[in-house]
């Protein structure tokens, strides 16, 4: 399967960027996707996921309240609803899916497919 990530930009502190993530070749029925981030420097750390056939979702405490993870089953897309930005936010962003499906990884190394990162940029 491949992942294709887009959304990312730049803009201002307290505002919002969708990202979004598609699936090429098959659907995600059954993976759990997730979006990772990645400061410069430092490893990935997963911000929020969701595991496709119950609807289970997790989100990192970091963006707790301002980040929604949600899905089009029709789209096969996974989005990343980012509000209320701050600079700290600044990372390039990956969407990844866990194929074993059915439970929620929160390492990267769970993750067996990945999309290209997308650039978000949060200026004060």
């Amino acid at each position: 399967v491949q992942l294709q990530a887009s959304g990312g930009g730049s803009v201002r502190t307290g505002d919002s960027l969708r990202l979004s993530c598609v699936a090429f070749g098959r659907t995600f029925n059954g993976y759990t996707l997730g979006w990772f981030r990645q400061f410069q420097g430092q490893e990935h750390e997963l911000v929020a996921a969701i595991v496709w056939r119950d609807g289970d979702i997790y989100v990192a405490d970091s963006v707790k309240g301002r980040f929604t993870i949600s899905r089009d089953n029709a789209k096969n897309t996974v989005y990343l609803q980012m509000n209320s930005l701050k600079p700290e936010d600044t990372a390039v962003y990956y969407c990844a899916a866990d194929s074993q499906g059915g439970y929620m990884p929160t390492t990267r190394y769970l993750y067996n497919y990945w999309g290209q990162g997308t650039l978000v940029t949060v200026s004060s």
